[in-house]
């Protein structure tokens, strides 16, 4: 492992792609640049004052974070999602998520006190259902979701549902809760621990089902008819 302090301007042009990267997305997620809005490096290296080899850099992460999507010989596009995309993502959510809820209440690996506190965490981030901090709600969110998932002892389920679950989708989801339905939303956690707890399968898969569904009906009667 080198221990080379990298040049000068090696480090800044490595800030300038912090500064990039953070910008843009912040655009992206809170609608300035709405889904289909083509990104172009000139202008965005123009209007962040930096240069186009650290804008392409943030465009490079932001593809692989599935904010935006990268298409040849046109650019880079800010991601969209239809009402039908949505409808088909929740729907394998519904089918998926609570059968694995239902195998990892019976594999006895799922750590409850972990749950708990990851539980608790975001009752402290979203008081009264109006979170303080979106990326940090959604990061433990996906933490508590993802330890349910490892406990169900299934690789190859734990490997489809994270390609159908992505962090923008869950990001835009927690957006759109009102403040009544994110209490539900974090109520429903605690109940998933008691549940799991419990060692009850057909509890555990039943309050997932719950959870899920409630999340596609938080997102969409704000947005029909037409996503995005």
């Amino acid at each position: 492992m080198s221990d080379r302090t990298p040049a000068p301007r090696e480090a800044d042009n490595g800030h300038a792609a912090d500064e990039a990267y953070s910008l843009i997305r912040e655009q992206i997620l809170s609608g300035r640049r709405e889904g289909g809005d083509w990104l172009r490096e000139g202008e965005l290296a123009e209007s962040i004052g930096v240069s186009r080899t650290p804008v392409r850099e943030a465009l490079r992460r932001l593809t692989a974070e599935g904010l935006v999507r990268y298409e040849r010989n046109r650019g880079v596009q800010v991601q969209a999602w239809s009402v039908r995309d949505l409808d088909e993502i929740f729907s394998l959510r519904s089918v998926l998520e609570p059968w694995g809820c239902r195998l990892a209440a019976t594999a006895g690996l799922v750590d409850v006190v972990v749950l708990d506190d990851l539980a608790n965490r975001m009752d402290e981030i979203a008081p009264g259902g109006r979170p303080k901090d979106v990326d940090k709600l959604t990061d433990l969110n996906n933490q508590f979701h993802r330890t349910i998932l490892e406990a169900a002892d299934n690789s190859r389920l734990t490997a489809v549902i994270s390609s159908v679950i992505q962090v923008p989708l869950v990001w835009r989801t927690f957006t759109h809760y009102t403040p009544e339905a994110l209490q539900r939303s974090l109520a429903h956690h605690h109940e998933l621990v008691a549940a799991l707890a419990a060692a009850d399968p057909d509890w555990s898969e039943s309050v997932m089902r719950s959870h899920v569904r409630a999340a596609w009906h938080s997102l969409i009667p704000q947005d029909d008819p037409s996503l995005p």
